[in-house]
């Protein structure tokens, strides 16, 4: 695969032009990931809204129908459900690690193997987090172990 890059001329749009016979998912990921790299989500403290970026995100909880995001300088609280934050954040580089949990991958520090076939994630922050049995497979294809 060759790879060009070109500068736009003044005042011309950035584009990306693909040719390709077929496009590999991982492409389409990426692709995704530039296409998105604006979004925000919507999530209170303290009674005000903050537009929080995907890339701040340690990690969020489910607690109560209720879901947290924790992020580098507080926890902020989501009006959306866990399953709505998993869709919305699977492209960039999210994963659910348990029923109540989906972690962001990038700040996974270390993993050591915990009970029954678990695993436990060391946060750059220096949180765990149990990933459950039955997400240590995709978190390991994910993160190509």
């Amino acid at each position: 695969m060759k790879i060009i890059m070109e500068a736009p001329q003044a005042g011309e749009e950035e584009q990306i032009i693909l040719r390709c016979h077929e496009v590999p998912p991982e492409l389409l990921i990426m692709l995704q990931k530039l296409k998105n790299k604006d979004i925000r989500f919507n999530a209170t403290l303290d009674g005000e809204t903050h537009r929080l970026y995907p890339a701040s995100i340690f990690y969020v909880e489910a607690v109560d129908n209720k879901s947290f995001l924790y992020c580098h300088e507080a926890v902020y609280e989501s009006r959306q459900k866990l399953y709505e934050l998993e869709e919305d954040l699977l492209s960039f580089d999210f994963l659910r690690i348990s029923k109540s949990f989906i972690v962001n991958l990038r700040e996974i520090k270390s993993l050591a193997p915990a009970f029954s076939g678990r695993l436990e994630a060391t946060l750059e922050n220096g949180e765990k987090l149990i990933i459950s049995r039955q997400y240590v497979s995709a978190l390991k294809k994910k993160l190509g172990m």
